[in-house]
């Protein structure tokens, strides 16, 4: 940031911080910090896509992402890098947990995720060395048992009441769709093209697009699967 701040930026009108997955993660922990960067009077906004990772149990009922988390704070000594109005009242490996962080932060967030986030589902609903049956599902929904199905519903509602309870401040915006997917603003293909996925009939790069610029709001989230068409699905299953 020295460095974009030195070559201009510092006099920048409109500026966007985005990432997908780990880089979605850090998009909502840097949110305000780099606002403060910038001119008071730039139009500044953050976008996370795909990661809005939650706190919930496996489906053996223990809490792997929370000591997860707890071990990555730890190994790299994040603390001092975490928001303290989180630190200070709850464990720093519990402030990796954007539930934990959104609604503190006062710049303009877009929150764009898959309620059946295909990461989340592999590594932190199923992880690894998880019940051997779930090795088809966990990779392609479609494979999934009736009673697989009912997990990842319930995984879902997770999800939403998480969401849910960062309040609808008008400032923020929600993409969340029911596709299998993990990051859907890195491709052409995802974020913007005829076959791009879609909710209220607008494709990602209009709904943020819009928010960003102030021309409309947008907050929405879809129905649970299978109920959307528009979801895109890749050959290779890194992206779905």
């Amino acid at each position: 940031m020295e460095d974009l701040l030195a070559k201009g930026m510092n006099k920048a009108e409109n500026a966007l911080i985005s990432g997908c997955s780990a880089g979605g993660l850090t998009s909502i922990l840097h949110c305000d910090r780099f606002h403060r960067l910038l001119p008071a009077a730039a139009n500044v906004k953050c976008l996370s896509d795909a990661g809005f990772f939650i706190n919930v149990k496996d489906i053996a009922g223990v809490n792997h992402a929370a000591a997860f988390f707890s071990d990555v704070v730890k190994t790299h000594g994040s603390v001092k890098n975490l928001p303290s109005l989180c630190t200070s009242k709850l464990p720093a490996g519990m402030c990796l947990f954007p539930q934990n962080e959104v609604k503190q932060i006062q710049t303009p967030l877009f929150i764009l995720n898959a309620a059946y986030d295909s990461w989340q589902v592999r590594n932190i609903l199923v992880p690894g060395g998880s019940d051997p049956r779930w090795r088809s599902c966990k990779h392609d929904i479609k494979q999934c048992s009736a009673k697989q199905l009912k997990i990842l519903q319930g995984f879902r509602d997770h999800f939403l009441e998480a969401i849910e309870a960062q309040g609808d401040s008008p400032t923020r915006g929600l993409f969340i769709n029911s596709c299998f997917a993990h990051c859907q603003s890195e491709i052409q293909e995802i974020w913007f093209a005829p076959g791009s996925p879609v909710l209220g009939d607008k494709r990602i790069a209009s709904a943020v697009g819009d928010w960003f610029y102030g021309r409309s709001w947008f907050q929405k989230t879809d129905c649970p699967y299978p109920c959307d068409s528009t979801c895109h699905v890749f050959k290779n299953s890194s992206h779905t």
